[in-house]
C-alpha cells in the first residue's frame, strides 16, 4: 500500500533519535529571552531561517538557543510541550536526547528533575509518553566522562533510562578509547547505551561505538554503508540504526542520491526513522516519514515494519514494549479493512 501523508499521519509512531534542544519554537525561545532580559539574533518566527555550514556551526548555534532557557520552569516547560506536541503527531513512544553541555546554566540533577518532572506532567495531560537519555560531547574528558556518569548513577529516575555521546567527530578524532571507561561503568550499571557514530565519522567510528562503547544502538551509523563487512556486521547482530534522513541531507550528503537509505534497508539492517532536530529542520515526524517514504520507495508496511523496529530498540520494559506492539497490530488491521 502506498504510503500517503494522511494515513501516515494516523500512523502509531515512535521516535529514538530527537534533541531536546532542537524541539523550542521561535515563540517560546523569544519568552523564555523575554525574561532574561536577552534579545534574540532574530525575531522568534524567523530564528530558525539560518543554515548551518557544518555540524559544528549547528552545535555553536544549538549553544545559543538554549542559553535563552534562564529557569527550570522554563526548561520543565520545553519537555512538556514536547510531549504534547508529540501526541498530536500520534508518536506514542519518544526518548529525546539533551546534553548537558548545552545548558551550562544548570546543573545535571537540575535537568534530570526538570525533564522527569515535564514530561510527567505531559504524559498526566495525555501527551507522548517520554524517557530520556543525556548525552557527553567528545570535547570533554575521560574524568569528566566518569564524573558524568556517577551522577547519573546517584540520580537515576524512571524517566531517564541511558547513556549517549555526540560532538563532531570529524574535529575530535576517535575518542572510543577515551571514553571506553565512563561507558563501561554505564553498563555495568544498567544504563542502556546509545551512541552517535557515521554521520561525522566514517565506518571506523561505528566500529568504536560498538567495541569500545559498547552500544545498543546507533544514532546515524548511516556511514557504515561505506563499509560491505562493516553493513553485514550490523544485519547480523542486528544493531539498530536510527537514521534520520533531513538531517544527512542537510548537513551531510549534499547530493541526495548518495544517501544510502534504500541499500542499507534492502541489505536488511534495522532501521527506525527520525527527525533529529525538529525545529531547525522545521518538519514533523509525518513529514519526515513522508520524505522517507518518497525518497526510498517505501510502502506504509515498510514504515510500519520500522515502527516495529524501534519498539524493539527502545529502552523500556517488555511490558511496555507489548502495549506499543499492540497499539501497531490494531493499525495494521485497520489497513486491512
Amino acid at each position: 500500500m502506498d504510503a500517503s501523508p494522511s494515513i501516515i499521519a494516523q500512523m502509531p509512531k515512535l521516535e529514538l533519535h530527537v534533541h531536546l534542544e532542537s524541539t523550542m519554537d521561535g515563540e517560546q525561545l523569544a519568552r523564555y529571552a523575554s525574561k532574561q532580559g536577552k534579545q534574540l539574533p532574530r525575531p522568534g518566527n524567523a530564528i530558525y531561517e539560518c543554515s548551518a555550514e557544518d555540524l559544528s556551526n549547528f552545535l555553536a548555534f544549538l549553544d545559543m538557543i538554549c542559553s535563552m532557557v534562564g529557569s527550570i520552569e522554563d526548561l520543565r516547560e520545553v519537555a512538556r510541550d514536547f510531549s504534547l506536541r508529540s501526541r498530536q503527531e500520534h508518536i506514542l513512544y519518544a526518548e529525546p536526547i539533551l546534553n548537558p553541555t548545552h545548558w551550562p546554566q544548570f546543573t545535571v540533577p537540575q535537568l534530570i528533575c526538570a525533564l522527569e518532572a515535564g514530561f510527567d506532567e505531559g504524559a498526566a495531560e495525555g501527551g507522548t509518553d517520554c524517557r530520556f537519555t543525556l548525552s557527553l560531547s567528545r570535547n570533554q574528558s575521560q574524568a569528566e566522562a566518569l564524573d558524568f556518569v556517577n551522577l547519573l548513577c546517584a540520580h537515576r529516575s524512571s524517566r531517564l533510562i541511558g547513556l549517549s555521546i555526540d560532538g563532531n567527530e570529524a574535529l575530535t578524532g576517535r575518542t572510543g578509547e577515551k571514553f571506553s571507561p565512563a561507558f563501561r561503568r554505564a553498563k555495568e550499571v544498567g544504563l542502556s547505551i546509545t551512541v552517535h557514530a557515521g554521520e561525522s565519522s566514517g565506518p571506523e567510528g561505528v566500529r568504536d561505538a560498538l567495541d569500545l562503547l559498547f552500544a545498543c544502538r546507533l544514532d546515524h551509523g548511516v556511514r557504515a554503508a561505506e563499509d560491505a563487512d562493516l553493513t553485514a556486521r550490523l544485519v547480523r547482530e542486528r544493531i539498530p540504526l536510527n537514521l534520520c534522513l533531513t538531517s544527512n541531507l542537510t548537513l551531510l550528503y549534499r547530493n541526495p542520491e548518495e544517501h544510502p537509505l534504500r541499500r542499507l534497508w534492502d541489505a536488511g539492517a534495522v532501521i527506525t526513522l527520525n527527525r533529529d532536530d525538529p525545529t531547525f529542520l522545521g518538519l514533523t515526524l509525518t513529514e519526515e516519514l513522508t520524505r522517507c517514504a518518497r525518497f526510498a520507495h517505501l510502502t506504509i508496511q515498510d514504515l510500519l515494519q520500522a515502527q516495529y523496529w524501534a519498539v524493539d530498540a527502545a529502552f523500556c520494559s517488555d511490558a511496555e514494549k507489548q502495549q506499543l506492539r499492540s497499539s501497531l497490530h490494531a493499525f495494521a488491521q485497520s489497513l486491512n479493512r
